[in-house]
């Protein structure tokens, strides 16, 4: 149900056609690398949390980790993800195909700067073996966000 939701989004923009399906999962950074292949850090991971108990996604780089102190200063709090079982209800997608494409209305979604070095990411689209090739700018013009943020470490590479 979570794939039919992204690829109904994805449609609106004409990019349903985008959307790669595999035989094999790509519910992880590593997965979705090696089922794509690509880098693990072209992997856009979008991560669930609660912010005043409200859900909110944030899409990072596949390398990236959040910073606490980052988070904290950005959302005023500290960083809590969504319990497992809960991220499907709250999002709208289940854990392994959580996207920022057709999730549930009241979630707001940021961007991380930890993709601003890439020309292209591979998102989830809704499924746990599912993702789409975008730039930077086709995610910034379909994705409703509320703005860039900060709140990952630093990349060592």
């Amino acid at each position: 149900m979570s794939l039919i939701r992204a690829k109904e989004y994805l449609k609106k923009y004409g990019l349903e056609d985008r959307i790669m399906e595999f035989e094999v999962s790509s519910a992880t950074v590593e997965e979705a690398a090696k089922a794509i292949n690509c880098k693990e850090e072209e992997i856009a991971k979008t991560l669930a949390f609660l912010v005043e108990n409200k859900p909110i996604l944030i899409v990072v780089a596949g390398d990236s980790k959040v910073d606490n102190s980052k988070y904290k200063e950005e959302f005023h709090t500290k960083a809590k993800m969504i319990q497992f079982e809960d991220v499907e209800n709250l999002v709208g997608h289940a854990v392994g195909g959580v996207c920022p494409f057709g999730a549930n209305e009241n979630v707001d979604i940021y961007l991380d700067n930890s993709l601003k070095r890439f020309n292209a990411i591979y998102p989830a689209c809704g499924s746990s073996n599912s993702a789409i090739k975008l730039t930077l700018d086709e995610l910034e013009k379909i994705v409703d966000y509320k703005k860039w943020v900060d709140v990952c470490k630093k990349i060592i590479s």
